[in-house]
């Protein structure tokens, strides 16, 4: 089955606006574009039920029901119950949040993995806890390729390390890791796991169901819908944790970790992002139920990025003038290319903006895994991010803009 790219742009109302004619965007691993379903329904919700949501009257009967219809319908394709899913301003305050939990559970002297592969918002709030003497232990990179081995991680791991935390692929690495394998080995061990899913989920929202961690956190307005971080929580660990919410709150399992009220506009708009995946689903045949679907449009993504991504690898995999971060190999990686070189990257973006392309240089939040891997972080990479809405064209259009100044 091949992915509609036509019918996939349709859906995106930026393809049809003037003044991004003629522009490629590459820096979707910063946030996609938003998709129509959700312009819609936040449209909705502002102009129709901005009240205090769950009251009986119908335009506040019918907010609380718009939340409560994303929680359901995102749960159903992620594997997951529909309370185990939680929504917060963003995936670093959901990390934060979780963090200060973790502190309050752990006893000094227990430990916590946590990778230098990792966006900081991902690392830091856990290495924070070493000031309430809690003991971090890294899992550190291969310093050449970025890759991170799972049979190094044994070698951590003890009666005393209480959780895991690594992420589904790096924000400049790239490189997808075998999380189920990643879970058992951590689970073997006693050990939760925490995912932080932000640079994989714009790819396809994952089973989270069948991987098996404990936690996985994504960030809805990189998946197409609007700036929400949004958090799976299973049950048996979130409710051992102490509460972080109002302490009325302390039973239900999708607010213990949301101290603040939720977003109840953006909360309902995140259905959306179900509604988009219901009209790939349908659009290409994809049958079954919720999870079904989501798998289909998951491998359909997939499918069609990685004949995009292949060329690009191999362009950049040839110069001279650049280091390729993380694989060679689209299979193995989403589509967020980091580029190093002696010259500095966020000049190189300013460059390439004369040639249409959008795309980014900097340290991109990773300092951690850049500087593991000799990269000199006061020039940072050009970071090239596409998802499954990008063309051919517009591949063809960035080889040749990379032409021009490489």
């Amino acid at each position: 089955m091949t992915l509609d790219l036509d019918f996939v742009r349709a859906q995106f109302p930026a393809f049809s606006q003037a003044s991004l004619q003629g522009q490629a965007f590459f820096e979707n691993a910063g946030g996609s574009y938003t998709c129509g379903a959700v312009i819609d329904r936040l449209t909705r919700y502002y102009t129709e039920r901005k009240v205090q949501p769950y009251s009986a009257y119908d335009a506040s009967r019918l907010a609380g029901e718009e939340m409560d219809e994303a929680r359901v319908r995102l749960a159903a394709i992620m594997g997951v119950d529909t309370d185990e899913v939680s929504f917060g301003p963003s995936t670093t305050q959901n990390t934060y949040v979780l963090a200060q939990a973790f502190a309050e559970f752990m006893e000094p002297g227990e430990a916590i993995v946590v990778t230098n592969q990792d966006h900081e918002a991902n690392s830091g709030p856990w290495r924070r806890l070493a000031a309430r003497g809690i003991e971090i232990r890294e899992w550190q990179i291969d310093p050449e390729t970025g890759h991170l081995d799972p049979e190094t991680l044994a070698n951590l791991l003890d009666e005393k390390v209480r959780l895991v935390v690594f992420p589904h692929c790096s924000n400049v690495v790239g490189e997808i890791n075998p999380i189920t394998e990643i879970t058992a080995i951590a689970h073997a061990a006693g050990a939760f796991v925490c995912v932080d899913g932000v640079s994989y989920a714009p790819h396809g929202i994952p089973n989270v169901g069948e991987l098996g961690p404990d936690i996985y956190l994504f960030s809805a307005y990189k998946t197409f819908g609007p700036h929400q971080g949004i958090m799976v929580m299973r049950r048996a660990l979130g409710m051992t944790l102490p509460n972080q919410g109002h302490h009325f709150n302390g039973d239900s399992l999708y607010k213990r970790f949301t101290p603040a009220g939720p977003d109840h506009a953006q909360v309902a708009a995140s259905a959306g992002m179900a509604d988009y995946i219901d009209a790939l689903a349908w659009h290409h045949g994809i049958e079954g139920n919720a999870a079904d679907k989501g798998a289909g449009v998951h491998d359909l993504m997939r499918a069609h990025e990685e004949v995009l991504l292949q060329p690009l690898l191999d362009y950049v995999s040839e110069k001279n003038s650049v280091r390729l971060i993380g694989p060679a190999q689209a299979s193995s990686r989403a589509p967020t290319v980091a580029l190093a070189s002696q010259d500095n990257a966020e000049d190189l973006a300013e460059q390439l903006v004369k040639h249409g392309i959008m795309a980014g240089g900097g340290d991109f939040y990773a300092q951690r895994p850049l500087s593991a891997m000799g990269v000199d972080l006061s020039k940072g990479v050009l970071r090239l991010s596409f998802t499954h809405y990008t063309s051919k064209g517009e591949i063809d259009q960035l080889l040749n803009a990379l032409d021009d100044i490489l």
